[in-house]
């Protein structure tokens, strides 16, 4: 499993997020990614080796491109993890939406 220090302080920032979704979507090169943010190249390989580091992507070496890639199995373990409280949350839900129901409709009228 990876470090979910590492993971969850990767992902706290919203930039290494933006890039991660991007990523969802296929592999990419630093200058791809680097393209929707107003931050320099650098920036964007240092949010990169932060991902990298805490395991959640990976480059693949393509001639002289170093495109970045998600690794599912990283994210799918965070999910696995995030699953166990999610049960839990769903469970709280379910009872305040009984107590919820249970309200009458009618808000109660003022008597003067």
């Amino acid at each position: 499993m990876p470090d979910l220090d590492a993971s969850f302080a990767a992902l706290a920032d919203p930039t290494r997020r933006a890039i991660l979704a991007r990523l969802a979507e296929g592999e990419a090169t630093v200058q791809d990614l680097a393209r929707p943010f107003a931050i320099s190249q650098p920036a964007i390989s240092r949010h990169l080796k932060v991902l990298e580091d805490a395991g959640l992507i990976e480059t693949r070496i393509h001639g002289t491109a170093r495109p970045r890639r998600l690794k599912p199995d990283a994210m799918a373990q965070l999910w696995d993890w995030l699953g166990q409280y999610r049960a839990l949350w769903e469970a709280q839900f379910q009872r305040l939406d009984a107590v919820l129901d249970s309200l009458p409709d009618d808000p109660p009228t003022e008597r003067t």
